[in-house]
This record gives C-alpha cells, structure tokens and sequence, in this order.
C-alpha cells in the first residue's frame, strides 16, 4: 500500500507534491488550481517523464500568498502578478527589465547633453510634484556622479529613499530618509554602463533608462551617445525601481512592497492614455536633442 506523502511545505520532497496535495495543503479546491494555471500561468506545475504532474513544495507559500492578497482586496491577477514578481527578482539591468517588461517601448538615440536635459526635467518635476518618492539616480562613474551630488543632496530632503549608483569604491550603509546613500557597482554589474533616474511615488512615476553606445573612445563627454527608454506608467517605474532596490540590496524595503503593488499591468485604455504622452515627450526630447547637435 503506497504511503500518503505529507503536504507540510518543510517535509515534502522538491516537485513531488500531486495537485490534489496541493489543493489539500492550500484549501484551494483542484479545480480552482487548475483554473489559475489556465488562465494566469499559475501555478506552474513540471511534467514527469510519466506524464505526471507534480508542483514544488514552494508553491504552497506562494498559493497562500495569493489567498492572503485576495483577503486584503487585490484581484486574482493583481495577487498573482505580485506574488510571481516577488519570487522572480529581477535582472541587473534597468534598461533591460524595461524592454522585457513592456517590449513596445521605444528606443530614442540621444547624446549625453540631451540626456542630462531630460534628467533635470524629470527632477525638477519630482522636486515640484511628488510626494515622499523613492528616488534612484545611475551615474556610470563617480566623477559624474560627484557633479551633479550638489543637486541631488537637495533632492534627497524631498524623498523618502535616495539611492545613486557608480563605480564608487565602496558602498555607505543604509541612510535615513533625505539623505543620498551611495552604492558601489561590482566590475560586472550591467549598471556601469548605464545611466538611470527612477521616481517612483503614488503620485508621479517616471523612469529614464540609457545604456551607453560601445566605441566612442575620445568622443567629448556631452557628445557621447545612448539609446535611451523611458515610460511613465506606474508597472514599467515600479519594475525599474525594484531592479534599484535589488542592487542596493534593499528588497524587502518599504520602497519595494510598494512598487510590487503598483508593478500590476493595467488594462489597454489606461496603457494607450500612457502612451500617447510618452509619444509626446518623445517629440519634445527629439527637437531638443537636434539643437544640441
């Protein structure tokens, strides 16, 4: 006779659990389960070379996760998606996990000085605007950095976080709220090579992604060029912000339970209205890109 497996989270063996187990350890009916994978990908079950299906014994915590989400008011999708986004940390890359997220953003070319244009307007429009925003600035280098510090140590009296990155040779501990906290970039960390300003608040979201064009060795500094994104709908700023918070190995801060909440994709009406003042913006960074030629 074949002995019953428990269906604790701590004792059952790795992608041994049956989805009547799972059901049986989560309170979720088998047929719930099964409508979660259907429609939303969840949760994801491994295929036995027997044809069998069988689920890890961490999906137990993520199912109750979702049961936790649902008690406090999130939709099914809003739970999922927080959940999922949480168990699944992000890439090193800003400007990487903004393509990924939303392939249909735009890629703008734009030299440095235009780039530094467009910083200082999204700054400017922090410092008029947003309420306590977590602020996240990359600067490449820390001679760059070092430039614009003056700015930013009064950006920090305004926000609630305040992390820069660069290839600072070391890192300041975590910082109370406005001051800036700086973060030493490893050799192979993909944001060397960008440049980044993520606002990322309730009431004004908006991230700037750049990464730096290889080969222009000897090109003056403000001529230098970059393929640069950005996007000011809440999901694309609160993934952009918790790939900042991940490098600065804050995660579980405040900062990033609050951008998994936003980090929820809304329907296509609200996705278009963003779009088209992205549209806009892009026009006006163009012109202004062209006089700076």
């Amino acid at each position: 006779m074949a002995h019953p497996r428990s269906t604790d989270a701590g004792s059952t063996s790795v992608g041994d659990l049956a989805i009547g187990e799972l059901s049986e350890a989560t309170g979720v009916s088998v047929p719930t389960l099964r409508m979660w994978e259907q429609r939303h990908g969840f949760p994801i079950a491994r295929r036995l070379p027997s044809g069998h299906r069988r689920y890890e014994a961490a999906d137990i915590e993520l199912v109750r996760q979702v049961l936790a989400h649902r008690r406090a008011g999130l939709r099914l999708d809003q739970s999922i998606s927080r959940v999922q986004l949480a168990a699944s940390p992000p890439t090193a890359s800003v400007f990487a996990e903004l393509r990924g997220v939303n392939v249909g953003l735009p890629v703008h070319r734009l030299s440095k000085g235009t780039l530094i244009a467009v910083s200082w307007a999204i700054e400017d429009e922090f410092m008029a605007r947003a309420q306590r925003p977590h602020l996240y600035g990359a600067f490449q280098r820390a001679p760059f950095w070092e430039r614009a510090e003056p700015r930013w140590t009064d950006l920090a009296q305004r926000a609630a976080t305040t992390i820069v990155f660069a290839d600072f040779a070391e890192s300041d501990p975590p910082a109370q709220a406005g001051s800036v906290r700086r973060v030493g970039l490893p050799d192979d960390s993909p944001l060397r090579n960008e440049w980044a300003v993520v606002c990322d608040s309730d009431d004004l979201c908006i991230a700037l992604s750049a990464w730096e064009i290889p080969g222009q060795a000897g090109v003056p500094d403000d001529r230098r060029e970059f393929e640069a994104v950005w996007s000011l709908r809440p999901a694309d700023v609160a993934t952009a912000a918790l790939v900042c918070a991940t490098a600065a190995g804050e995660s579980a801060t405040v900062a990033s339970e609050g951008a998994l909440l936003r980090a929820v994709r809304p329907g296509p009406r609200v996705d278009a209205e963003w779009a088209a003042a992205e549209a806009l913006f892009a026009r006006m960074v163009a012109y202004v890109d062209r006089r700076q030629r």
